[in-house]
Formats: C-alpha cells, sequence, structure tokens
C-alpha cells in the first residue's frame, strides 16, 4: 500500500479550516503529507491547526484570499518559503447563494464565479506554474455532484461546478506533458455546516434520500479518503477524471 502514501509531499488545501476542507487536510497529513491551511481567517483556523498537529500532523494556516490573485501568489509563496516545493493542491473554497434563476441578484452570480471558478483556476495556474518546472504535480477540484446534474434552486452554483469540471479536463489536457495531473472529485450533499438546514430536517432530508441509491448522506471523511488517492502515486495514470462521490445520484 506504499502508493498510498504522501510521504514527502507539501499540499496546500484551500478553505481548509472546516467541513470537507478540514477533512481534506487531515486525511493527506495522516497518510504522510505536510499541509498548510489556506485561509482568509488565519486567527480562525487555529483550532484546526491545533486539532491537525495534536495527531501528530505538520500543518500551519496562511492567509490566502481566493477571490484576490496576489493573496494567492503570497500564499503559495509562503508554503514554499516555509515548507518546500508544493506538490498537492486541492481546490476546495467555494460558496453557493441558493437562489432561482429569476431571483438570482449581479453581487451573487459574481461572488461565486469569483469564488469558485476565478479563484480556482487562478490558484491551479500559479501552483502548475512552481509544478511544471520540476515536472511532477497533483490538483485536485473539489467540484459537485451539481456540476453534472441540476439542483432546482441553484442554477448559478450548478453553473460553477459544471465549469471547474471542464476546467479540469481542459487543465489536464494541457499539463500532462509536464507531469502535472489534474483531476476532480464531485460529492453529493455531504454532512457538514453549510447542509445542516436540509439534513437535519425530516422532511428535506427523506427527499434527499429518496434521490441517492445507497441512501445515506455523505460525511466529509468520504470526500477526503477519495482525495488522498487522486494526490498519490496509486492514481499516477489518472488525470481529467472526475469521480463522483454521491451514492449514485448522478446515475439514475
Amino acid at each position: 500500500m506504499n502508493s498510498f502514501s504522501l510521504s514527502g509531499e507539501i499540499a496546500l488545501v484551500t478553505g481548509a479550516n472546516r467541513g470537507i476542507g478540514f477533512a481534506c487536510a487531515k486525511a493527506i497529513g495522516q497518510a504522510g503529507a505536510t499541509v498548510a491551511l489556506g485561509c482568509r481567517d488565519v486567527a480562525a483556523a487555529q483550532d484546526s491547526i491545533d486539532a491537525l498537529v495534536e495527531q501528530g500532523i505538520h500543518a500551519v494556516a496562511v492567509q490566502m484570499d481566493m477571490r484576490a490573485l496576489p493573496s494567492i501568489v503570497s500564499a503559495i509563496d509562503q508554503v514554499e518559503a516555509e515548507l518546500g516545493p508544493l506538490s498537492v493542491l486541492v481546490n476546495n473554497a467555494g460558496l453557493s447563494h441558493p437562489a432561482p434563476a429569476l431571483e438570482v441578484t449581479e453581487r451573487d452570480y459574481d461572488s461565486m464565479f469569483d469564488l469558485n471558478v476565478k479563484g480556482a483556476f487562478f490558484a491551479a495556474q500559479e501552483a502548475a506554474k512552481r509544478m511544471i518546472a520540476r515536472r511532477r504535480g497533483s490538483i485536485i477540484n473539489i467540484a459537485s455532484q451539481a456540476g453534472i446534474v441540476a439542483l432546482d434552486g441553484e442554477p448559478v452554483y450548478c453553473m460553477t461546478k459544471a465549469a471547474m469540471i471542464h476546467m479540469t479536463r481542459c487543465l489536464a489536457a494541457e499539463w500532462a506533458k509536464h507531469g502535472v495531473r489534474v483531476n476532480a472529485v464531485a460529492p453529493t450533499f455531504i454532512r457538514t455546516d453549510s447542509t445542516r438546514a436540509w439534513v437535519e430536517d425530516p422532511v428535506a432530508l427523506e427527499g434527499l434520500l429518496a434521490r441517492i441509491p445507497m441512501r445515506v448522506i455523505g460525511e466529509p471523511e468520504n470526500v477526503a479518503e477519495p482525495v488522498v488517492f487522486l494526490a498519490s502515486h496509486a492514481a499516477a495514470m489518472i488525470t481529467g477524471a472526475t469521480l463522483t462521490v454521491d451514492g449514485g445520484w448522478t446515475i439514475v
């Protein structure tokens, strides 16, 4: 099982102080990597850092605003200066402003595309510049089943995740010859703070479970473990793929 090890790797996970991002940072660290948590508020991430360090994981937080290109560049500069050459990037930061299409505001539209698509693209670009120079690296984008199927009341979020999935293919095709792999993970509803309103409402939960053939709501670890696989040598021949972690939602 050594091919699943991330020992010696330097990883950056964006939006990593809670939820799926924190689970990814934890799993990557448990696999042996040194992990940087990219956070808009470094102070707010201290509890997350402490929790990782208590488990013997070498983890630090770096200030990173995914909607500001200079902040993206400076965060990656800091990771490489303090930890070493970046070899794994997990583009996890994202947001949603649920609203029917007729009620979407320009502000909410722009904020979703700026973070979910533009920020992820330029983080991947900046990481790839360094990875290409070293001819190795793995970038994993946290997309969503919403990029594959339509979710009622979330048209713009769905559009951003569809863009991320196709961006994954485009970057993978362009950077494969340089030894840089780009893949995506597309989860269904995962039990986090942002989905609490759905998964803790019995009626909403029953509606969700009716759409999921496996009849379960995912946990953050269900996303994090496939991320470790895609980052590892075990996935050495995989690039441009989107791995759905959706209990079967998108196959029916």
